[in-house]
């Protein structure tokens, strides 16, 4: 395989090879640049509160140690906002992925199958253009007495146009003849679209699952504004509060040794650690679909 790969190679002019070289060391050096800034957070998380405290951590630990996380680990409000924010991720994904389904499939037909389709089209997308602003939407919720629940973060972007539209354009550029020859023999548009349109679609579902799911698990401000106290927040606004506020339960620390090797500084590189590794476990099985998804889903059929 190999050998192929190389003659294969070989008969490639040098120009083609040269790109090939410079893409691949840009790529490597951004990658790099990306992972920087997590691999530093990693090392102080594990270093000394001496060492993180001095600036004397780079990318590797200094003093290893991993007090921080056993700290991390008796904190009963960093584990109840990281349920909080898996529940909501739960409720969030599966919501954000079903309605994008529902509302992409009618869409997808012509206006000789769908009356008024451009109309509810563009209902969709001024979304998109307009934003009512902060204080309509915090009534809105207000009002419909969403505010304290998982539902106030859950329910108002139940509808990512955005992924919506790549559903949409997805499923334009099914062949029209599987459609036919389903109604030909007896199906109806919810089997058509439960078992034909969805299976084939796994692709772009797996992408607009991943944006929900990122989106769900990085949200912070909506928490802080829609909760009515802090045990209510999802994880990411938890974390808000004590990286700017500073975390208040450390001061009852009174082991000499543990206030040796830990600090504020490095408890909260080791929450932003944790809170992250969820993320990064995730997105390799989801992003062998991602690149097909985006590109089949950003073409129209």
């Amino acid at each position: 395989m190999a050998t192929a790969f190389i003659k294969r190679r070989n008969k490639e002019p040098i120009s083609s090879w040269t790109f090939s070289i410079i893409n691949v060391a840009i790529l490597m050096f951004l990658a790099l640049i990306c992972m920087l800034p997590l691999i530093n957070v990693l090392a102080i998380s594990l270093s000394s509160n001496a060492a993180a405290t001095a600036g004397l951590v780079n990318l590797l630990p200094v003093d290893f140690n991993l007090q921080s996380y056993i700290y991390v680990a008796k904190r009963t409000a960093f584990w109840r906002s990281m349920a909080i924010t898996i529940l909501r991720c739960s409720l969030g994904v599966s919501i954000n992925t079903a309605l994008c389904v529902l509302t992409a499939y009618p869409l997808s037909k012509d206006n000789k199958k769908f009356r008024l389709r451009t109309l509810y089209a563009w209902y969709f997308f001024i979304t998109m253009i307009v934003n009512s602003g902060l204080i309509p939407w915090y009534m809105t919720i207000n009002t419909l007495r969403l505010t304290g629940t998982i539902w106030a973060l859950v329910l108002p972007g139940a509808v990512p146009v955005f992924n919506m539209v790549l559903m949409l354009n997805f499923f334009r550029a099914i062949p029209q003849e599987l459609e036919d020859a389903a109604f030909m023999d007896g199906a109806n548009h919810l089997n058509i679209m439960l078992r034909i349109f969805v299976p084939i679609s796994k692709a772009s579902i797996a992408t607009i699952c991943l944006f929900a799911l990122v989106h769900h698990w990085n949200s912070w401000f909506d928490g802080i504004i829609l909760m009515n106290k802090p045990s209510q927040y999802p994880l990411q606004s938890y974390l808000q509060t004590v990286i700017i506020q500073g975390d208040t339960a450390l001061k009852s620390v009174t082991d000499w040794q543990s206030m040796a090797l830990i600090s504020d500084r490095t408890l909260k590189c080791a929450q932003i650690f944790i809170s992250t590794l969820p993320i990064i476990l995730a997105y390799p099985f989801l992003q062998r679909y991602f690149v097909k998804g985006m590109v089949l889903g950003s073409v129209k059929g």
